[in-house]
């Protein structure tokens, strides 16, 4: 029978954070079994580990193929269930580098004892940086049901990729991020269309500090509590729209206002484009 973990990540208590499904062994499990077992788990993502693709690199035994499920459909990158796996492997076979090989590419993840715990930091693919088409903007906006005045103009829409796509729209208060009651069909509609996997609501707290969330229709939830696949691509967006210095560390926080408060750490570094995120992950009982 395969064994199915329970993980919170970005967040060192288990009521905190985004719940992901971790499966460390997933070689007798074909799609419809992962996606069956991640739509019964319910989980935004569930994280399935196989036999490293010959060439992968990392050290024997610490490199994995990882394929990520929300409870609808295969998702090619998912940032808090790469940091609950990690988190899970450690606990397995001590801390340390991992390598994962997934579809959006091969992703380093270094886990460190902290603080009593375990944290991990995941180093993001190639990110890259895009416009959003007006009439995207406009039909995301309605399905929001979010005035344009609402949008921050010191963080313009763009779509923002580090591993997958998200479209990123500033809010002017904390007031309009706190309000989030959107069209689920039409917001999903135009995320499939753009290939997006969600979109990432922000407001800056301060010079280093953003509050976030994320609408994850395509996934088959209303809202993810903790994203780390759009913490990266924030990340890069952030650092190409000069918005924070090429060197910074980031601090966002997610999933206040769904009671399951968890903290990701971005950290951009001079002289390389990747983007890194890190936090604390811990098993649910």
């Amino acid at each position: 029978m395969t064994e199915v973990l329970r993980y919170t990540a970005f967040s060192a208590d288990p009521a905190g954070g985004n719940p992901a499904g971790v499966v460390l062994d997933a070689s007798g499990l074909d799609e419809a079994g992962m996606l069956r077992i991640a739509a019964g788990l319910g989980y935004s993502e569930t994280a399935f580990l196989t036999a490293p693709p010959e060439g992968l690199g990392g050290a024997q035994g610490r490199a994995f193929t990882v394929r990520y499920f929300s409870p609808k459909a295969e998702v090619p990158f998912c940032g808090h269930a790469t940091v609950a796996t990690a988190v899970a492997l450690a606990e397995r076979i001590g801390p340390g580098e991992l390598v994962f090989a997934t579809q959006a590419g091969t992703v380093p993840v270094s886990v460190t004892a902290a603080d009593g715990g375990l944290r991990a930091v995941l180093t993001s693919v190639e990110p890259y940086v895009e416009e959003a088409g007006p009439a995207d903007l406009a039909e995301a906006l309605a399905a929001l049901d979010w005035p344009e005045s609402d949008l921050d103009p010191g963080i313009p829409p763009r779509i923002a990729y580090a591993g997958a796509r998200h479209l990123v729209l500033g809010a002017a208060t904390r007031a309009r991020l706190a309000d989030l009651a959107y069209d689920f069909p039409r917001l999903e509609a135009l995320m499939r269309r753009l290939d997006l996997t969600t979109v990432q609501l922000v407001h800056r707290t301060g010079p280093a500090l953003f509050d976030v969330r994320d609408p994850f229709p395509v996934g088959g939830v209303v809202e993810d509590p903790a994203t780390g696949a759009a913490a990266a691509a924030f990340g890069a967006y952030a650092r190409e729209l000069g918005l924070v210095p090429a060197d910074a560390v980031l601090t966002l926080r997610q999933g206040q206002d769904m009671g399951r408060p968890g903290v990701l750490t971005v950290e951009l570094r001079e002289g390389d484009t990747r983007v890194r995120v890190g936090g604390s992950a811990v098993r649910i009982a």
